[in-house]
């Protein structure tokens, strides 16, 4: 488990005898989302923000050398660990010095275990939430921008209470990311005094789901809580619910939350409600201003941008593209003391430390990496409005 580290001058002597030999023309970052599987949806976003702050650095021309900065894209599937394992040793095979991902959280954790770990890789996730991966013995290589479900759990008991909800059926996909947040969200559900009539998991891919619902329906609650993925068995699950007439409200946590979800479900949707870990502010603002090329306000795309900017921030504070020397500084250019930087200010912050000075990174997700190096989580409450997913409040 990761401690808070702040550079000491010790490790600044160290890094800096590494300063010769750890800098590179090219620098290569790969990016591990699901462009397949059952958030395919949310990837494209995730990938581009990602090249974006890469692009950013190397038009600036502050990293090390003058080094340019070299995307690498493969897919995880979201659900395939056959398929991300291969794909993350690939890119080891392809020389990459960082690793943007994984996205869903098994698959995080068999790429760290089988991959990152063995190879000395550090790993930076937008999206893994496991509260389970807050406590994988890590090497110190595996950080995330995203905060855990343990943290959502609560932040979901605090919207069901706040809308008067008294009883839920819960059903959540089966693998890692599912069974954890549906723990966290019932856990925290009964300390406020909530009720959880049922929980029970349900399959990806299915073409039919009537007897999930079945089972749920059977056993009442105010709103069904669907803790799944907006692409696939989520999608199902709340299709087969209105086709029965079991709920027509839906409580959507962050897996479910995505353009795509209203888009597919339609008009029936409106009035569901849920949250996904983001921010508001100048980060925000400063992100949107950077491009009309894609929405790099979607889901976890600010965490992505803001997991490339920590590997050049990092890098360039350790005077090295090596894991081994400078996966040390990411919580120390996450964290205060230091200027604070926004997206768009990527150069400026290259220079500061560059000139011996130190960062702050907050970037577009509002950065502050706690304890197991994982965001300390502010969350969007999201309800669907006339076909959209409308931000009501922060929490």
């Amino acid at each position: 488990m990761k401690k808070l580290m702040m550079a000491t001058a010790a490790c600044a002597l160290a890094a800096g005898s590494a300063f010769a030999g750890g800098h590179a023309k090219e620098v290569k970052l790969g990016i591990m989302v699901g462009f397949t599987g059952p958030i395919e949806s949310l990837a494209e976003p995730m990938a581009k923000a990602a090249e974006l702050a890469m692009a950013e650095v190397t038009a600036s021309g502050m990293l090390l050398d003058s080094a340019t900065v070299t995307p690498m894209r493969a897919d995880t599937g979201c659900i395939d660990n056959g398929a991300s394992t291969s794909g993350a040793e690939r890119l080891i095979g392809d020389g990459i010095n960082g690793l943007v991902g994984g996205d869903c959280s098994g698959v995080t954790g068999a790429i760290l275990q089988n991959v990152a770990i063995p190879n000395g890789m550090v790993m930076i996730s937008p999206s893994a939430t496991s509260p389970g991966l807050s406590t994988v013995q890590d090497n110190d290589l595996f950080f995330r921008t995203a905060p855990s479900d343990a943290r959502e759990g609560q932040v979901m008991a605090e919207v069901l209470k706040d809308r008067g909800i008294k009883s839920i059926a819960l059903t959540y996909t089966n693998n890692d990311y599912g069974k954890g947040l549906a723990d966290a969200i019932k856990t925290s559900f009964e300390a406020v005094g909530g009720e959880v009539t049922i929980v029970t998991s349900h399959e990806d891919g299915k073409g039919d789901y009537s007897a999930e619902v079945g089972a749920l329906a059977a056993a009442g609650g105010d709103i069904l809580v669907v803790a799944g993925y907006l692409d696939q068995g989520g999608l199902g699950i709340i299709q087969s619910a209105l086709d029965t007439g079991a709920w027509d409200t839906f409580g959507l946590p962050g897996g479910m939350i995505g353009d795509a979800l209203p888009k597919n479900v339609g008009p029936d949707l409106d009035g569901s409600f849920g949250q996904i870990a983001g921010s508001a502010g100048e980060g925000v603002e400063k992100l949107k201003a950077l491009t009309s090329d894609f929405d790099i306000t979607s889901p976890y795309a600010p965490e992505a941008y803001d997991a490339a900017a920590l590997f050049m921030l990092a890098m360039q504070k350790a005077n090295s593209t090596d894991p081994a020397e400078y996966g040390k500084f990411i919580m120390d250019v996450a964290n205060a003391p230091g200027e604070k930087i926004y997206p768009g200010e990527l150069a400026k912050g290259l220079e500061i430390i560059k000139n011996g000075g130190d960062v702050d990174y907050v970037g577009g997700s509002a950065v502050e990496l706690i304890g197991p190096g994982e965001s300390a989580g502010t969350y969007r409450e999201i309800e669907v409005k006339g076909g959209e997913n409308t931000t009501v409040r922060m929490r």
